[in-house]
Parts: structure tokens; C-alpha cells; sequence
């Protein structure tokens, strides 16, 4: 199903381009990145859809590429965060041959999880306000369309917001008279020899990781189950895995199991007959593939919008998960203040010892839980 694809990539791929610009992606490195994620995702799907004839969809970890839009420079720089990169596809892999990593991951409380996530993408979603601010003539239109097309079409509301930005940025390369830069635009993979360092392995991986497992790999596996499917977990992540330790040299920083998306190519509108469906999910895959050759031309588009537009695109992607992290972080009134303490550290954005805020957000939460709850419950 194209709509899978198209819808998965208008709607986030200008929060993964924030995300790796913030840890020190240069425009090549970026646009090798998101090309890199289209490969991975796109071989993915086609091989798992193939193996096991199940509308298995991948996609880009949206909230991980929001987490490191919020976390910034990284001790060790660029090399040090591709190499937290393959680190996130080492524990992939080893989550699905050693079940007891993945149980590990259930037992962090959900509304921890989710008021980390919640707080790295609250300066996110708070783009479009300061921008109207700044820029109303450039960002005002983006966000009249947004919200038309949401009211008649949700689904295609963020794409909507990026062809009013496309048509916005034309509109003032005209007004300035500026031309658009053709050098660039073929797309490339750019590879980066990968540096640990325990500050990128702490801050970068073990979040990301976090956010990932907790908010796209878990869920993705429910919302396959709620239309009929057993993903085969050992399977699903393998390749996830082994598609993220190849593909961050070149940039990209995870790929993992499709959760809102998936219900696209899971569904009945997909096809009638759900032993067919897996052929709607494959055509995304092949869709990915078509869609990195547009890797370079779109970040080449960020670099020339007016300041704010493309930050407002960003902001607009993530309403939708950041009210879901909200009302699932604030769903138990027991152990509130360890949510609100996580919340409010991952939106401060401090970093500490060279680690960043999402970390010590888990940390100050876990703490504040483990302290406070039993005295509660006692």
C-alpha cells in the first residue's frame, strides 16, 4: 500500500533530519542518513512480508530521531553517535535471541517511559509557537493547512503541512530571488568510521534504545495482534537490528517495528482477504526504496526554508505522540511525582557529566518511583 509508505515518510522524515543535525550530522551525513533508513526499512519489510506473508511493516524510529533533536552535541561528536547508532542494532539483536532483555525493558515502568518521551518532545512540539512568533507570514499557512486537512483527513494532515512548507519555501526563493542549489541533490551514502565512547553509550544509545523498544517495537507487536498477526519476534528483531548496525555508519540511528503505520497495511482497507495483505506492506517497502533516492533533495529543501517552517512541520508530526505520552504517562494516579520529576528533567534538556537529559530523567524517575510507591501502597 503506497499510503503506507507516503504517509510514513511525509510525516516524520523533518524530525529525523533535526534529530541528526542536533548531534552534529553535517548535510551530507543527514541526507546519507535518511537514505540509509529508506534502504534498511524498505529490505526490511520486503524480506519479512516475503518470509513470512504477513503485512510486517518497519519504519524509522520517530520518537528516537525526536529524542536526539532534544539532546545536542555529544561528547566524542559525530563518530561517537554512530557508534551509540550500532550499539542500538547490537541490543536489537540481542533482545530477540535473549528473552530476558526484552522482559527487562517491560519492567521500566510505562508512564516513566512515556514522561521521558513526553519531555524530550515538548520543546519539539513548542516549534510552531515560537515560530508564529517569529515568522506568522511563512508559518501561519502551514499550520491553517494542517489543521484543515485534520479535521476532513488525519492521516494526511503532516504531509498536507509539507507541501504548504514546499509551497512557502518556493514562494520566498522567489521573493529573495534566490536560486536553488542543484549541487547535492543525487543521493549518496556518506559513511562515518563509528567512535564509542561510554558518554554516547549512556546518554545516545540506552535511550534511544528505551524509546524505541518501548514506543514503536512493544507496541508495533500489539497492533499486528489486534488484526490477527504473531510477528515473529526473534525474526523481526534480528533484522531490525541488523538493518540499524548497517545503516548507522552511513547515519541512520534505528529502524524498528511500525506501530501507528502498521495498522495501514494490517487493516481491511488494505485488502478483503487478510492472507493477502502482506502484499500491501511489501509494496511500501519497495516504495522506501523509490523514496531514498529523495534523501538528498529534501534535506537540500530544510536547508533553504525560512527559519522556523520546517521546525513547524517537525512540531506539528509530533502533537499526535506527544498527547499519546501524556495520557499514557499520567494514566495511574500512584507514582505521579516520579512521572512529573521525569517529565520535567527530559524537557530541561540538561546534560550532565556529558550525558544527556532523557538519561538522568530515567534515573530522578526510577528513584522518585522506587522510594515513594511502596509507602504508598503499603
Amino acid at each position: 500500500m503506497p499510503v503506507t509508505a507516503l504517509v510514513g515518510f511525509t510525516s516524520s522524515f523533518a524530525v529525523v533530519i533535526a534529530g541528526l543535525h542536533a548531534v552534529g550530522a553535517s548535510r551530507s551525513e543527514a541526507a546519507s542518513g535518511l537514505l540509509a533508513l529508506c534502504i534498511t526499512q524498505g529490505v526490511g519489510i520486503i524480506w519479512l512480508t516475503r518470509r513470512y506473508r504477513m503485512p510486517i511493516t518497519l519504519a524509522w524510529s520517530t520518537p528516537g530521531a525526536a529524542f536526539l533533536a532534544g539532546t545536542g552535541a555529544v561528547t566524542g561528536g559525530w563518530p561517537a553517535v554512530v557508534g551509540a547508532f550500532i550499539v542500538v542494532g547490537c541490543a536489537f539483536v540481542l533482545t530477540g535471541l535473549w528473552p530476558a532483555l526484552g522482559r527487562l525493558i517491560t519492567r521500566i515502568p510505562t508512564t516513566i517511559a512515556q514522561a521521558m518521551l513526553a519531555g524530550v518532545l515538548l520543546p519539539l512540539c513548542l516549534a510552531p509557537v515560537t515560530a508564529v512568533r517569529d515568522q506568522p507570514w511563512a508559518v501561519l499557512p502551514v499550520i491553517a493547512v494542517w489543521l484543515l486537512v485534520l479535521r476532513f483527513a488525519s492521516r494526511w494532515a503532516v504531509p498536507s503541512a509539507f507541501v504548504a512548507a514546499a509551497i512557502v519555501i518556493a514562494c520566498d526563493l522567489v521573493r529573495t530571488g534566490t536560486a536553488v542549489p542543484l549541487s547535492g541533490l543525487a543521493p549518496q551514502i556518506d559513511l562515518t568510521t563509528p567512535h564509542l565512547t561510554w558518554q554516547a553509550i549512556v546518554g545516545v544509545a540506552i535511550p534511544l534504545y528505551i524509546i524505541t523498544m518501548a514506543s514503536q517495537n512493544i507496541p508495533g507487536v500489539a497492533v499486528m495482534a489486534s488484526f490477527g498477526y504473531a510477528v515473529p519476534w526473534r525474526s523481526s528483531m534480528a533484522v531490525t537490528g541488523v538493518g540499524t548496525i548497517i545503516g548507522g555508519p552511513a547515519g541512520g540511528h534505528a529502524i524498528n517495528l511500525a506501530a501507528i503505520s502498521a495498522a495501514l497495511a494490517a487493516g481491511p482497507d488494505a485488502h478483503p482477504d487478510r492472507d493477502k495483505r502482506w502484499i500491501a506492506a511489501s509494496t511500501a517497502g519497495w516504495l522506501y526504496l523509490v523514496l531514498g533516492v529523495a534523501s538528498a533533495a529534501v534535506v537540500t529543501l530544510v536547508a533553504i526554508a525560512p527559519p522556523g517552517v520546517m521546525e513547524t512541520v517537525a512540531g506539528l508530526a509530533l502533537l499526535g505522540i506527544l498527547a499519546t505520552s501524556l495520557t499514557s504517562a499520567l494514566s495511574e494516579i500512584v507514582g505521579r511525582e516520579a512521572v512529573i520529576a521525569t517529565f520535567l528533567v527530559a524537557a530541561s534538556g540538561v546534560s550532565i557529566a556529558g550525558i544527556g537529559a532523557a538519561f538522568w530523567a530515567l534515573v530522578v524517575g526510577i528513584v522518585i518511583r522506587l522510594v515513594l510507591v511502596p509507602r504508598k501502597t503499603d
